[in-house]
C-alpha cells in the first residue's frame, strides 16, 4: 500500500480518467477490423517471436483483437463492462484502476516471452517459434475483460446482477465459477504448460494487486469478529438502518445500488459507502 501510495504521488498526474471507455474504445475498433479486413486481424496478435524479428507493433496491437466473437449481446456485455469498470474507477482512484489494467497488460506482454524463452529453451528454437505462433492469439484483451470482473467481483461481492437477463445472482458466485472454469481448463486432460502460463500470466495482476493493497481484509478472522458483533448491535436496535456511511451519513435506504463496507484501518466499527471507502481518513483511538 505504502509503494502505490508513494507511485501515485509521482505519477498519478499521468493517469488515464476514464480508461474503461478507451478499453471498450479498442474492442469496438478490433471489430470493424475484423469486418472490414479479415485475417489481418492476425498481424496483431501477440507473438514474441514476431516481436523480436522487426514486427514490434504486436506488443500494442494485441490490445485491438476483441475478446469475442461479435454478436448483437456484445453491445450488452460491452456497456456491462464499462460500467463495472467505471464503478471500479470510482471506488479505487484513477491511478490505482490505472495500475491494476496496465499490470495485467504487462504480466500478459511477459507471460508471453517467457513461454516462447523458455519453449526455445527446453525443446529448441523450432519448437520455440511454433509455441509463440500457437499461443499468440490466446494472449488476449479477453483476459483483461476477466481481471475488470473479477476486481468488481472481490470489491462488491454481493452486488447482484440479472444472470440471462433473468436470474438475481450475486457476484461473488459468478466469480467463483469464472475461476473454477479457469482451473478446469488448466488441469483437464489435453491441456499442456502453455495454456497454464497464459492463464497464469494474464491474470496475474489480479492477486498482486489484492495483495499489495491489502482488499482481502474482508475475510480476516478480526473482520469477521468485527461484523459479528456489529449484526448483533444492529439485532438489538430494531427500526434504525443497518448500514450507514461515517462521512456522508448515507444509509441503504438512499439508494438500492449503494454498498456499505467496513474499513480494516479504522478503529473502531466505522463503515464506508462505496465513494468513501478508499477516501476517508482513517480513524484512530485516543
Amino acid at each position: 500500500m505504502n509503494f502505490l501510495n508513494k507511485l501515485e504521488r509521482k505519477l498519478g498526474k499521468y493517469a488515464i480518467s476514464n480508461l474503461t471507455l478507451y478499453i471498450i474504445g479498442t474492442y469496438i475498433l478490433g471489430y470493424l477490423l475484423q469486418f472490414s479486413a479479415g485475417n489481418l486481424i492476425e498481424f496483431f496478435y501477440l507473438d514474441p517471436y514476431l516481436v523480436l524479428h522487426g514486427q514490434v507493433w504486436r506488443l500494442v496491437t494485441w490490445l485491438l483483437v476483441p475478446p469475442w466473437q461479435f454478436s448483437i449481446l456484445i453491445l450488452i456485455t460491452l456497456w456491462f463492462y464499462y460500467s463495472i469498470g467505471n464503478t471500479l474507477e470510482r471506488s479505487w482512484g484513477t491511478f490505482r484502476y490505472n495500475f491494476y489494467i496496465f499490470g495485467g497488460i504487462l504480466t500478459t506482454i511477459l507471460g508471453a516471452f517467457v513461454l516462447y524463452g523458455v519453449s526455445s529453451l527446453i525443446y529448441g528454437p523450432q519448437m520455440g517459434e511454433l509455441y509463440s505462433h500457437l499461443y499468440a492469439g490466446a494472449f488476449s484483451t479477453y483476459y483483461i475483460s476477466m481481471s475488470i470482473f473479477l476486481g468488481f467481483a472481490l470489491t462488491y461481492p454481493d452486488m447482484q446482477v440479472l444472470l440471462m437477463f433473468l436470474i438475481p445472482i450475486k457476484m461473488k458466485y459468478l466469480a467463483i465459477l469464472d475461476v473454477a472454469l479457469l482451473g478446469y481448463s488448466m488441469i483437464q486432460p489435453g491441456s499442456d504448460w502453455g495454456i497454464r502460463v497464459v492463464i497464469i500470466s494474464s491474470l496475474l495482476n489480479v492477486v498482486v494487486f489484492f495483495l499489495c493493497t491489502r482488499r482481502y481484509h474482508s475475510i480476516s478472522p478480526k473482520e469477521v469478529r468485527r461484523k459479528q458483533a456489529y449484526r448483533r448491535q444492529m439485532r438489538q436496535a430494531p427500526g434504525v438502518t443497518k448500514h450507514k456511511c461515517a462521512v456522508c451519513g448515507r444509509t441503504e435506504q438512499d439508494g438500492d445500488n449503494l454498498e456499505f463496507r467496513f474499513c480494516s484501518k479504522c478503529e473502531g466499527n466505522y463503515e464506508y459507502c462505496q465513494d468513501h471507502l478508499f477516501t476517508h481518513t482513517h480513524k484512530k483511538g485516543n
